[in-house]
């Protein structure tokens, strides 16, 4: 049994969008049922971590019940000086910094169809996938001017980033060192000035250079290309790279969405019953 979570700051949200309604796309909610429900399935309990406005959003719907292990919602503590807008994923690292290991940090986008136990059994930390360092995305420590007070200098920068759409963490040592380190990383940089340098290095890479440094056992259970042409045997779904597509076709996100309820229909139904009541989605199950 491996116990995981989702993770919801809605902070960046408002930040994009001051005065704006707090709202979840249709597709995100049908794929937060399925990677919730399944996770459940095949892997063991799972829990919501958020803040108090995704805690009335998702009470509001009448999704709750997705997680069986409760929505929590701790992420209001997150202290102010943590830019959203550069860090709009730190809801997770926070997160996971109440998460006691062993557990499995996974993005309400991704569903793991199988039971994830035999992957990571010999091992201390796993994610999704590794990534290339393109410069523009991963570049060296020169590009962060706005970081103050955090030592760059022991960190080995040949190590390839790990992305953290899944991510399993064995060893509550290292689970505490990488987030306290991520978690200085971003306090020590007030002024980040880029909306994706800053996060991804605090996020990605630093798990990475953080594993390399303890010399933890680290692996990553699958890369890019077999998510995308199924050679990993139908493992995972991460939705990530289709959803600006969906946006630009209408009858691409209609469909997916349809596909969503259909699958949610066959394996659950109960669930898809309930989920069918939220009027945003219960065109998708007609």
């Amino acid at each position: 049994m491996l116990r995981a979570f989702h993770a919801n700051w809605t902070r960046p949200f408002f930040a994009r969008s001051p005065g704006g309604r707090y709202a979840v796309e249709p597709f995100e909610l049908l794929t937060t049922a399925l990677s919730a429900l399944v996770w459940r399935r095949e892997n063991g309990p799972i829990r919501m971590i958020c803040d108090s406005t995704a805690l009335r959003y998702y009470t509001s719907l009448g999704l709750c019940f997705l997680w069986d292990e409760g929505v929590h919602p701790l992420l209001d503590a997150i202290p102010a000086d943590v830019d959203p807008m550069a860090f709009w994923a730190a809801g997770k690292l926070y997160a996971l910094s109440a998460m006691p290991s062993p557990c499995v940090m996974i993005d309400t986008d991704l569903i793991c169809w199988k039971p994830l136990a035999p992957l990571v059994r010999e091992l201390d930390v796993a994610a999704i996938h590794r990534e290339d360092i393109l410069p523009d995305i991963y570049p060296d420590a020169a590009a962060f001017s706005q970081t103050h007070g955090f030592d760059f200098v022991r960190l080995d920068w040949s190590v390839q980033p790990l992305n953290t759409a899944l991510s399993y963490f064995g060893d509550d040592a290292f689970r505490r060192a990488y987030t306290d380190t991520a978690i200085r990383f971003m306090r020590c940089s007030p002024g980040a000035d880029d909306v994706l340098t800053y996060m991804v290095f605090a996020e990605q890479r630093l798990l990475a250079m953080c594993a390399a440094q303890q010399s933890v056992r680290v692996a990553a259970l699958s890369d890019l290309s077999a998510l995308f042409d199924g050679a990993q045997d139908g493992f995972f779904t991460h939705v990530w790279g289709f959803k600006q597509q969906m946006r630009d076709e209408p009858a691409l996100y209609d469909d997916f969405c349809r596909r969503c309820a259909a699958r949610l229909r066959r394996d659950f139904p109960a669930a898809a019953a309930r989920i069918a009541d939220v009027p945003a989605l219960a065109t998708y199950f007609t």
